[in-house]
This record gives C-alpha cells, structure tokens and sequence, in this order.
C-alpha cells in the first residue's frame, strides 16, 4: 500500500491511537461538513470476513439496475483512492487533496478512518448519488459508520473472533457490537449462524429491525447459479448481496452482481509458468475458509505467508498448514512493529525472507513449473506484491 506525499502522508498519520473511538466524532465531523449523509441513502455493511466481496457485488448489481450507486470499502490495497468510488469510478487523488487541505485547517484532530468516511460522503452528495455501499471499519455499533444517517438496510456477513480487544473476547460479545448496528424499522439480514445469530436475533427483537435470514426467508436468499468469486465462502456472501437487492426492488442488478470481482480474493495471477492464488485472508476464521477452497482445488504447493503482529498469526497459519507442504515468511509491506518471522518459523517449519519482493521471488523459485504458490495472510501483503510485483504487464499473463 502507499505511504508517500504530503497529502497521503499526513491523511495516514491520523491514527485512532489516542483518539475516541465510535460514531460520535464521525457524526460530529459529519456535521461539520454540512450532514452529507442526509442527501442519500446506504446499506450499511457489517461483519467480520466477506464485507468487501459483498460489496463489491452490491455496487455491481446496483449500478446494473440503474442506480446512481457510491461505494466505500477499506482498507485499499495499492491507493487511498480505491475506497471511495462514484458509478463504478475511483475519486481522483485531486479530489482527496482538496480535502485533505480542508481537514488540516478545519479538523486537525480527526482519525483516519473518519476523515475517510468523511469525504466519501461529502463526494456522495456532492455527485447525486442516490444509494451507497458503506463497509464498516470494525464492528458494528462501535463504529464510525454507525453515525450515517438515512440508512435503508443493514448487512452482517458473519460474526468470528477478531479485532478483540475492541470488540470483546468471544464471539457473543462481538456479535452484540455487530448486531448494534440495527435500527428500528430497518431491515437486517445476515447469513450468520449458531450462536451469533442467537444474539443476532435477540438485538434486533429489543430494536425493532425486521430480521431477515437464510431460514426465516429461503426465497429471498436463494441463489440461481455460484458467484464469478471462488470458494464457498463466496456463496454466502452472495445469498447475502442479493437477498438485499431483491429486497429492495434491484432484481435487475442481480446476474451482475453474482459476476462481480473483487480483487486479492483467490485472485489467480500466471507468472513464470506458476500459478499464484492472492488472498488477503487476515484472522483464523478466513483462513479456514481460504484452506477449505483451496485444498477443493487441488492445493498449493508454496504458501508465502506474511500478517500484522497485532493478529493471530499463529491461528491464522495453523488453518492453513494443509494447503501447502513449503512455507515462506515474509513481512506484510507495511510500517514497523513486525511480527516475528523466525518465531513463526521456528513452530511451524519454513523459511524467512523479511522483504516482501524478495520472499514472492524467492517462494516462486520453490514452486516448480506449472505448480501453484499460495499468498496470504495480510490484505497488506497482497496489496504490496500487486503494486510491486503482479500489475505490471511485463511479469504477467492472466
């Protein structure tokens, strides 16, 4: 991911470290800016795993049917301005400067995250926009999106354990976060199960949030054919797009919605004769599903494995171990701390190779010739090997 320029620079220092947290500083920053969010309305996206790819089938089936669609998504792999997109097209990185002059002057103290949500809004109303995808940042209740206003249906992919200590240590308590982002008269539909869809339905009863699930509506979730996304993750999310679609009359958008790509989500790259599977799989919980898709497929015979130390890295690689016999440890491409590479490779067996580019290289070696290398385990490293490494024409024939 990029980390240079002024404008960029200054926009990534504004970390939530030391600053509240919740949707009441974005309300406040939204207020500031004039109550954008009033002038359209959003489906609000919420979950652990799975609320990119659903969004990405969203803003799809939307604009297929004819709606002035916007979406916000985080984090970006290779631009900030992949997050905020008006009818299927990035903002400019003028327009993101433009703002950012503005927050420097206006709201110094304002964290990342919301100055982000900030100015997609402002673009929103600024460009018509007549109905938005808004992936949260973390949770539900707790989050800077919860502050949007005019919201017209709320989406949980599915609840597992991540970002725990913002969100609580076991999987109740955060599908309580989650479940918070419920409004009364609102509908919620979700694909979640067992017992975070007990708490699930217990939040939205109290609310008043008309519940809308696989088994209490088998009809709206039902899917004609898979998704163009691989992996059976994928067929959830997709029950999950399209029930909200149909729900709110867009059955038009509905067969592209289900050939939506979203990419570093077994994306399939063909380099030096090897196939190489990018995922930004991050948490236990992804990986199993990853593991599950690719071990169907046949397996990998490399895995380049590179996390954040703030992750489970270990649980992570653990779901993984069946993927691939060889393994390959690398740092994620982002800023200090790192998580300790010699200790995962110590418990695990492997090799280590600090930079990025240097460890795809050298994991490709290890690949023999028509074999398939496997990475993941930061949407980081996967936005820094497609920047770096997998976009430029000359290394690769899709």
């Amino acid at each position: 991911m990029e980390w240079s320029g002024d404008v960029h620079g200054w926009l990534f220092a504004q970390t939530r470290q030391g600053r509240e947290r919740g949707p009441a500083p974005a309300r406040r920053l939204l207020d500031r800016l004039g109550r954008p969010d009033a002038q359209f309305a959003s489906l609000r996206v919420v979950g652990t795993n799975g609320k990119g790819s659903v969004c990405a089938m969203l803003e799809a089936g939307l604009l297929a049917a004819g709606v002035r669609a916007g979406r916000f998504t985080s984090p970006h792999l290779t631009h900030f301005e992949e997050r905020i997109r008006v009818n299927g097209a990035e903002i400019s990185p003028q327009r993101t400067a433009e703002f950012v002059a503005w927050a420097r002057r206006a709201a110094p103290d304002a964290a990342f995250f919301d100055l982000s949500l900030g100015l997609a809004a402002q673009v929103f109303a600024e460009s018509g926009v007549n109905l938005a995808v808004m992936e949260a940042g973390v949770g539900g209740a707790s989050d800077a999106t919860q502050a949007l206003q005019n919201v017209r249906a709320v989406l949980l992919t599915n609840v597992a354990l991540d970002h725990t200590a913002t969100l609580g240590e076991t999987v109740a308590r955060i599908a309580r976060d989650k479940a918070g982002a419920a409004l009364p008269g609102v509908p919620f539909l979700t694909t979640a199960q067992g017992e975070a869809l007990d708490v699930v339905r217990a939040v939205c009863q109290e609310v008043g949030a008309p519940l809308h699930t696989p088994a209490s509506h088998p009809a709206l979730f039902g899917l004609s054919r898979p998704p163009r996304l691989k992996g059976a993750h994928q067929v959830q999310n997709a029950r999950l797009a399209l029930a909200a679609l149909c729900l709110l009359g867009h059955e038009a958008g509905i067969q592209a919605a289900l050939d939506a790509s979203w990419p570093a989500r077994l994306e399939r790259f063909t380099v030096q004769g090897r196939s190489v599977l990018l995922d930004g799989a991050h948490n236990p919980a992804a990986a199993q599903a990853l593991a599950l898709a690719v071990v169907g497929a046949g397996g990998a015979d490399v895995l380049l494995f590179g996390s954040l130390p703030r992750k489970d890295s270990a649980a992570t690689l653990q779901a993984l171990l069946e993927t691939a016999p060889i393994r390959v440890f690398t740092h994620p491409g982002q800023e200090p701390p790192y998580a300790d590479l010699e200790a995962l490779a110590a418990r695990f067996g492997g090799e280590v190779e600090p930079d990025p580019e240097a460890a795809f290289r050298l994991a490709l070696e290890l690949t023999p010739a028509g074999g398939t290398l496997l990475v993941t385990g930061s949407l980081y490293l996967a936005g820094t090997l497609l920047e770096r490494v997998l976009r430029p024409p000359a290394m690769i024939v899709r």
